[in-house]
This record gives structure tokens, C-alpha cells and sequence, in this order.
């Protein structure tokens, strides 16, 4: 992994060169991992941020908590690690101002992402920097993923599928939301467990599953994110899960989504459901390098209009580190798609009060059009237990 990503921070320079962007401060955690190979845990929330330094040439620079950079040491390729602490000489604006040094930077920021902490600090250093947003060319290059990145995100839609497998097997009228969510957790984890070791930078990757379960049941299943309650499953009850902040492996994250069933499912919400796999199943009919983002929405909305639904949110979006990246499956994104590009795909209806149907994978695009990264059956389904 650390190599991968000091290949990376090399291809980010060459950037940054042609730019003509002298330094580049990077905040945000995905970007760092992504560059740097670490993440830390307790970051800007909690007053304690972490920044990578990007010269144009020689060496990045990280800039970590005093009690996290043993760990951070650890975790990442990058040589030099500078300490901060709370208070005092070494507080870390003045690491910050040391490294930065008096000369006028042309100095790079995702703007979007960037923490007010550290924006509000840079306006008071308004005459030693000129703030350039670099977010376009980080985004270009994690856009497209390697095949080390796609085999990574194929291992975390293995683990998905047993999160998807033990959700299904926890359903039965009587039993509590909560319980599925435990279900999840617990199964995610030992799948996860079972891709890892002990040595190395692996030693630092925790196999838990965690987050909240988002989970609906019932007429809340038009609620697209609620979470997982001490409510029980009724007869006729549709499920929903998803699992777009639990399915991830190595800070990579996936979106995969799924309904169920108890015991039977009405006319209604059986159109429901079905419409939403059949604008999903359209919508993945025309993947393929060449094609703009906007025009696989299209497909999708084409389904929901003759069906007489109206899509209540896109069609999908790019994945990869972060939870969001670009481009995004709707209208007006017209980027072009390129083999190695990977989405979540999702069909969604939602019925105010009543129920909903959705469905969710995620996908790597091919030259020959896509292949799947979570597998598990696209169908209406029916638990009798």
C-alpha cells in the first residue's frame, strides 16, 4: 500500500509542477491516506489536525499531534514527520509557519474540504500565501483507480456481500432492527479479519466493522437513511439496508444497497422494488468508456418516468477513498467515463408514508463496458421466517 501511494504523491508533484503551484497543503484524511498512506483518529473535531506538506520537489512533509506520531510514524512512507503540541512555541500554527517559512507561496488547498481552523489561519497569513484550490487535479487522479486499488475494492465488496448475507439471515417477524445491525457488524468483521495480517502497514488496518447500521422497516422505508431501531419486523414488512457508510476495507468505501421481505410483499411495493432494480439494471446497460455521466442517469429516469415514479436522488456516484468523489451519475455531470473509474449505482424510489425500493452496487468500468464489485442476487425478495 505505502508504495502505491508514494507513486502517487510523485504523480501529485509532477502536477503541482506543471500547475506552477509551489506548495500544497493537504487536510483533508482521505487525501492524505491517498497520498501518504495514514489516517489518523482524532483529527480536526477534535481541535488536533493533521496536515501533509507537498513541495513541488523533495520530500512531503507530515504535521501530526505529538501523541500520534508514534503511530503516524509507522503507518506512513513519508520521511519527515513534524510534532505539534497544544500550547506553546510548538503550537501547530507555528510548526505550520516554520515549514511554510516568510517567502510568498503559491500554495495549493482543496478549498471545499478545507477545515475553518485552518482557513481562518490562513487569512491571517494573507500576505505569505496565495491560496489555489488543487481539489480538480487530486480529483483527476483518484478517478480512476489502478488495478492494486480495484483489487483492494473487490476484497471489500467480498466482505460486503457476507455483511448483506448475515443481514438476510437475521430477518424474522419478531425480532428487533437492532439485532441485524449486530448481525452485520460482527459478520463484516470476521470476513475482513480474514484478508489481513499481523505485519507490517496491515498491523494498523482494524478488520471492525463500524458506523451506524442504516436500516429501515416497514412504512419507513421511505425514510432512505434512517438507522437500524429497537423497532421488530412485522409480517409484510419491506426491509431496507445500506450499507454506504459500513462497507469499506482499507479506507477504501463501497455503496451497496438491498430490500427484503418478511413472510410477503404487496402489489404495490413489489412494483416499487422491481422498478428501482430494473432503472438500476438500465442504467448499468450503458456503462461503458465513452459515455457521459449524465447520460447513465438518463437510462435510470427513463425507467421511473414510464412507470410513472419520479427518482428521488441520483443515479449514482464515483467512490474510492472518500465517500464522494467526481464524477457523479446525474444530469448535468457530463464527464466522460473511462475504463477504471469506479461508482456506486443505485435505483431509488421513495413513496412518502408508505414504503420505498431500492438497490445499490458498486462497479468498476472496463473496457468492455463494467464489472461488478458486490455481488449478491438483484431480485424481490421474500424471507419466511
Amino acid at each position: 500500500m505505502l508504495e502505491h501511494a508514494k507513486a502517487r504523491l510523485q504523480d501529485f508533484q509532477l502536477k503541482m509542477q506543471n500547475a506552477g503551484i509551489d506548495i500544497a497543503l493537504l487536510t483533508d484524511e482521505s487525501t492524505i491516506a491517498y497520498y501518504a498512506g495514514f489516517w489518523g483518529y482524532l483529527s480536526v473535531e477534535f481541535g488536533r489536525p493533521t496536515f501533509l506538506v507537498v513541495r513541488a520537489d523533495g520530500d512531503p512533509t507530515v504535521v501530526t499531534p505529538r501523541m500520534e506520531s508514534e503511530m503516524v510514524s509507522a503507518m506512513t512512507w513519508v520521511p519527515n514527520i513534524r510534532t505539534w503540541e497544544d500550547s506553546g512555541p510548538n503550537h501547530w500554527g507555528n510548526v505550520l509557519a516554520q515549514i511554510l517559512g516568510t517567502r510568498r507561496h503559491k500554495l495549493g488547498v482543496e478549498k471545499a474540504v478545507l477545515p475553518s481552523l485552518i482557513r481562518d489561519w490562513l487569512d491571517d497569513s494573507a500576505d505569505s500565501v496565495e491560496l489555489t484550490d488543487v481539489s480538480s487535479l487530486i480529483a483527476e487522479m483518484r478517478a480512476i483507480k489502478s488495478s492494486f486499488e480495484i483489487e483492494v475494492m473487490k476484497q471489500a465488496g467480498l466482505i460486503a456481500a457476507a455483511m448483506m448475507s448475515a443481514a438476510e439471515d437475521s430477518l424474522a417477524e419478531g425480532a428487533p432492527e437492532y439485532e441485524s445491525a449486530l448481525a452485520i457488524i460482527n459478520a463484516g468483521t470476521r470476513a475482513a479479519a480474514g484478508f489481513l495480517t499481523h505485519k507490517g502497514w496491515e498491523r494498523f488496518v482494524s478488520p471492525i466493522i463500524h458506523n451506524l447500521q442504516i436500516m429501515q422497516s416497514g412504512i419507513d422505508t421511505s425514510m432512505p437513511h434512517r438507522r437500524a431501531s429497537i423497532k421488530t419486523l412485522e409480517a409484510g414488512d419491506p426491509i431496507y439496508f445500506c450499507f454506504c457508510n459500513m462497507a469499506q476495507f482499507k479506507q477504501y468505501k463501497l455503496g451497496f444497497d438491498r430490500m427484503f421481505n418478511i413472510h410477503y410483499v404487496s402489489d404495490q411495493a413489489a412494483d416499487v422494488q422491481q422498478t428501482a432494480i430494473d432503472a438500476q439494471q438500465a442504467a448499468l446497460s450503458v456503462v461503458a468508456p465513452g459515455v457521459t455521466a449524465e447520460t447513465v442517469a438518463q437510462a435510470a429516469n427513463q425507467v421511473y418516468q414510464k412507470k410513472g415514479y419520479a427518482p428521488s436522488y441520483r443515479t449514482g456516484r464515483s467512490i474510492g477513498m472518500a465517500y464522494l468523489e467526481t464524477p457523479e451519475l446525474k444530469s448535468g455531470d457530463h464527464t466522460i467515463l473511462q475504463e477504471g473509474m469506479t461508482f456506486a449505482v443505485d435505483g431509488g424510489i421513495s413513496v412518502e408514508g408508505r414504503f420505498g425500493g431500492r438497490i445499490g452496487d458498486s462497479i468498476v468500468v472496463t473496457a468492455e463496458g463494467f464489472e461488478y464489485l458486490t455481488e449478491y442476487p438483484r431480485e424481490v425478495v421474500v424471507v419466511n421466517r
